[in-house]
């Protein structure tokens, strides 16, 4: 008896007048023995409390708008930005979404880290995937693979070998003179 007795002091203090604990996104209701909602998965608050509180921080707040459902497996790239100011426009379009991404620099450029130069890949976990491509197709970003370089063309390998053997010949011809001079 003194055990419940301190169950319910607790209850009563924490939040007066609660009878039952609800999920804040679906709303179903749940005893007090419960603490997670067992169809969606959130943390159970106190029927009647308020259900927003205020972040903590910007960092809190941002960690908020993420769906847990688009949190689960490996990262693949979704689009590609030419700076740090495009790719990070394209992680708060996705952030809206609910879509947690990450931005990183592409591969083959040389810059300092701490430069906003150069381009970025924006990567998202692999059950976000589809969410972010309809994002970013609504806001007419295309995910996109980076341009990359021509393959050299026949006129240049062209031009090359010929610089080749001309280089080559003109060594020929050097080492002729010298030998009979």
């Amino acid at each position: 008896m003194a055990a419940s007795r301190k169950r319910r002091s607790r209850s009563a203090s924490v939040a007066p007048g609660a009878e039952s604990l609800a999920c804040p996104r679906c709303a179903r209701r749940y005893g007090l023995d419960d603490r997670f909602c067992s169809h969606c998965g959130m943390p159970l608050v106190y029927a009647g409390a308020p259900s927003v509180e205020e972040p903590e921080s910007r960092t809190h707040e941002r960690a908020r708008k993420i769906k847990p459902e688009l949190t689960r497996g490996e990262l693949v790239r979704v689009a590609w930005s030419r700076n740090q100011a495009e790719a990070e426009l394209i992680q708060n379009l996705l952030l809206e979404e609910g879509v947690p991404s990450i931005a990183r620099r592409s591969a083959g450029f040389d810059v300092p880290d701490f430069l906003a130069a150069g381009p970025r890949d924006v990567l998202v976990p692999a059950s976000g995937v589809e969410t972010a491509r309809e994002t970013l197709q609504g806001a007419d970003i295309e995910p996109s693979a980076p341009p990359r370089p021509g393959g050299p063309s026949g006129g240049h390998v062209a031009r090359v070998l010929a610089g080749i053997l001309a280089g080559a010949g003109g060594a020929a011809l050097i080492a002729w003179a010298l030998t009979h001079a």
